[in-house]
């Protein structure tokens, strides 16, 4: 799996597991169909209480209206710009998109797990590194065995690749 790029060296599709698609299709179709309508309708409301140049509730209705629409529009270009990656049938001897890396930090001698994923779905506290991190960078290509140095604001660490699999 490779992230396709232009000549402009710009990314063309981001990937994305199919657990993160879900997530996005989810929330899209709850700010469709549950919150768009309900702040229409907070908008209808707050216009019948007459005066809107001083209603407060009709400024909050519209500035929440404009958040939903943003969002709305902020999820429809990820998905349409989204390489949707089915983790479970990747095979690969090196490491890609998807897969869970188990790394030895060779300063402190620690084991820490993560999951390469999608920006949207990078959760650093569960074990899932955005696709596009130094770290996850520096592992994409590598194989067991491996040592990888990733510049962090603590300075450079070093990490020794122990293992990896698909889940």
């Amino acid at each position: 799996m490779s992230i396709e790029k232009d000549t402009a060296n710009k990314i063309d599709k981001l990937p994305m597991t199919v657990r993160g698609k879900a997530l996005l299709d989810a929330e899209l179709k709850k700010l469709l169909h549950e919150e768009r309508p309900a702040v229409i309708r907070a908008i209808e409301e707050a216009r019948a209480h007459g005066d809107i140049s001083e209603n407060a509730e009709y400024e909050a209705a519209k500035e929440r209206q404009g958040m939903i629409e943003g969002r709305i529009a902020d999820i429809q270009g990820k998905l349409a710009g989204a390489e949707v990656v089915d983790i479970q049938s990747l095979k690969s001897d090196r490491i890609v998109f998807g897969a869970q890396v188990t790394v030895l930090d060779t300063d402190s001698d620690e084991e820490s797990t993560y999951q390469i994923v999608g920006v949207d779905e990078a959760d650093v506290k569960n074990g899932m590194i955005s696709v596009l991190s130094p770290l996850a960078r520096a592992l994409i290509g590598k194989k067991p065995g491996e040592t990888v140095v990733v510049q962090s604001p603590k300075g450079d660490r070093e990490y020794e690749i122990v293992s990896f699999k698909f889940v």
